[in-house]
């Protein structure tokens, strides 16, 4: 072991580098450190090396990878130069780590008081049953959980999704480490949800000292969390500096293009996405790997930009820094009426539903006008989804009535393929909800000749044609969803919606998983749909930021009742329900005011 003294930083990565087995890099020169009751976010799209690097402070790596230079000093001690036993023993006492899903961290089949009963045997076997039960205790109320016996005898699918994700930081918490490794641990929860975790983060390092590593491709959790900055673009550190210069003054182009790429409750602004893609790691050149995204490219981006000093602690990596505040484009807004005064595509009353004797929809009303945007938002367990499936007639114990263009259909069953094609639903997840067994081409394919009677060569035009208006190559027709990027998916599974040509899409939580970048580009391609074609789009959410960039109006879901809705611009700048008040107050935001 060795042991290397520093000032203040409690983690000291140096000169860390991870690359495949076959020495591919994946990240190379990563340099920063974590002082006690620090939180140091790492940003940047998927594929820049965000989560190597946090599984590299734990001295692993994932498979097909290893780490191939560097150290990793955690309280002096080099993780790296450990074997396992000693790594072993160093996690969870001195390094810990909160991982994104916990309905997969967490063993299904054991209760709460028992896992976290297990980590202080395992670690600290000296600890006798009173002991145990008192740090059980102290460790769940750090974190903001009940410590009644009734609550630890639970197991986790009896947890909401923000009570799972407080139990993983109380296993982190358990063994007091000096350092939190955090990896996307708020990307599936609520705006209140996440807050309440952020608010639970934020607190255990201040009040214990605990340095943190903030792992996250959504920038405004980051500003709203975070002391400082190290923003990755394929695999090397191109900005890093406190909360205040990367946000209000960042120096590097990639940088700036993220921070315009996010959309923001604060005030509607419009949304640019980086154009082009990140190179893939048998695609990186010598030179700057940004330059063919960036407009301020000239020959000197051939050579590789060193990380140079810009005082203060901010550093960046570019041959073309640019200075001062960013600026930013307000957009017009389209609506700033009820959507009761505009001609209505779809009405929707009285809408009841259940699952077993628990209600999950009670006596909800919405009019969706023909040719806009309407926002659903609300806490995880609302009744969002399960009133967007309704539309589509995949909720079976749902009463109310649905007048569609002007007249009555049913809500579950006996609908005709016509209407089937009307209503294109896209999910969530496009990984799940595409055939992974054809290609894009024949996905496509078998939408369009389920709805149309099309001739083959036809059918294949309209796949071309469909591909075009989402952005994507004709190549791409001939790759499975396998070979995608998360962004790519998505745009297929619109596509899929598109090739039926409907009238309305409901859109279920489509931009929740993805990069910043892609979502702006998801983001302009909705908005580009409706101009050009006249959509009339249901966009189901939890992100007010996302709402005030792509909505009209917006309905407010709780215990699935609707409790506000209206225009974008008066239900989220003068809130009249004390539950939206609640969600814009919780809601992360870039700025600091309204715009």
């Amino acid at each position: 072991m060795s042991v290397v003294p520093f000032v203040k930083a409690l983690l000291h990565v140096r000169d860390l580098a991870v690359s495949l087995e076959d020495g591919t890099p994946i990240v190379e020169g990563i340099n920063f450190t974590v002082a006690p009751g620090e939180i140091v976010g790492v940003v940047g799209e998927s594929g820049s090396g965000k989560s190597s690097i946090a599984t590299a402070l734990l001295g692993d790596a994932r498979a097909g990878a290893i780490v191939s230079g560097g150290s990793v000093l955690v309280d002096g001690r080099d993780i790296l130069s450990l074997e396992d036993a000693g790594r072993r023993r160093l996690r969870g006492s001195v390094i810990a780590h909160v991982a994104q899903d916990p309905a997969l961290a967490l063993n299904p089949m054991r209760r709460i008081g028992s896992l976290l009963d297990e980590e202080l045997r395992v670690h600290q076997p000296e600890l006798g049953k009173a002991e145990r039960q008192a740090r059980i205790a102290e460790a769940a109320a750090d974190v903001g959980l009940p410590t009644a016996a009734e609550f630890l005898r639970r197991f986790p699918h009896q947890l909401s999704g923000g009570q799972q994700q407080r139990v993983l930081l109380a296993l982190a918490v358990l063994l007091k480490p000096g350092l939190i490794v955090l990896d996307e641990p708020t990307t599936a929860l609520d705006v209140s949800t996440q807050a309440r975790v952020l608010a639970t983060i934020r607190n255990l390092c201040r009040t214990r000292e605990i340095g943190a590593v903030y792992v996250s491709h959504d920038l405004a959790v980051v500003r709203e969390l975070v002391d400082r900055v190290v923003v990755l673009y394929t695999g090397h550190i191109v900005e890093s500096g406190s909360r205040d210069q990367i946000f209000g003054a960042p120096t590097h182009p990639y940088t700036r293009g993220l921070l315009d790429a996010v959309p923001d409750i604060s005030g509607r602004h419009g949304v640019r996405a980086i154009a082009g893609h990140a190179p893939a790691l048998d695609e990186r050149g010598t030179g700057c790997a940004f330059a063919p995204r960036c407009d301020l490219r000239s020959a000197s981006c051939n050579g590789q930009p060193a990380l140079r000093d810009f005082g203060d602690r901010h550093a960046v990596a570019c041959h073309h820094p640019v200075r001062g505040k960013r600026e930013e484009s307000p957009i017009a807004v389209r609506a700033d009426s009820s959507a009761i005064d505009l001609p209505a595509l779809a009405v929707i009353e009285h809408i009841s539903a259940s699952y077993g004797a628990s209600p999950v929809l009670v006596d909800v009303d919405l009019t969706l006008p023909r040719g806009y945007c309407t926002a659903l938002v609300g806490e995880s367990g609302s009744g969002k989804t399960t009133f967007a499936r309704a539309l589509v007639g995949a909720v079976d114990d749902v009463d109310g009535a649905f007048f569609y263009d002007g007249r009555a259909i049913p809500l579950s069953g006996g609908r005709d393929r016509d209407l089937r094609r009307r209503i294109q639903y896209i999910f969530q997840n496009p990984f799940r909800a595409l055939n992974p067994r054809q290609t894009v081409g024949q996905i496509l394919r078998t939408a369009a000749l389920h709805f149309f009677p099309l001739r083959s060569a036809d059918a294949d035009k309209e796949v071309a044609a469909v591909l075009e208006r989402v952005a994507l190559p004709p190549e791409l027709a001939q790759r499975y969803p396998r070979d995608l990027s998360g962004g790519e998916r998505q745009r297929v599974a619109i596509a899929r919606a598109l090739i039926c040509k409907p009238e309305l899409l409901i859109c279920d939580e489509i931009t929740s998983a993805l990069d910043v970048s892609v979502q702006a580009a998801i983001i302009d391609l909705l908005r580009q749909l409706q101009k050009e074609v006249g959509l009339t789009i249901l966009f189901v959410t939890h992100d007010l930021g996302v709402v005030r960039a792509v909505s009209d109006f917006v309905a407010v879901l709780r215990h699935g009742s609707i409790v506000e809705q209206g225009s974008v611009a008066r239900v989220l700048d003068h809130p009249e329900h004390d539950y939206t008040r609640a969600l814009v107050a919780d809601s992360p935001r870039l700025r600091n005011t309204a715009a």
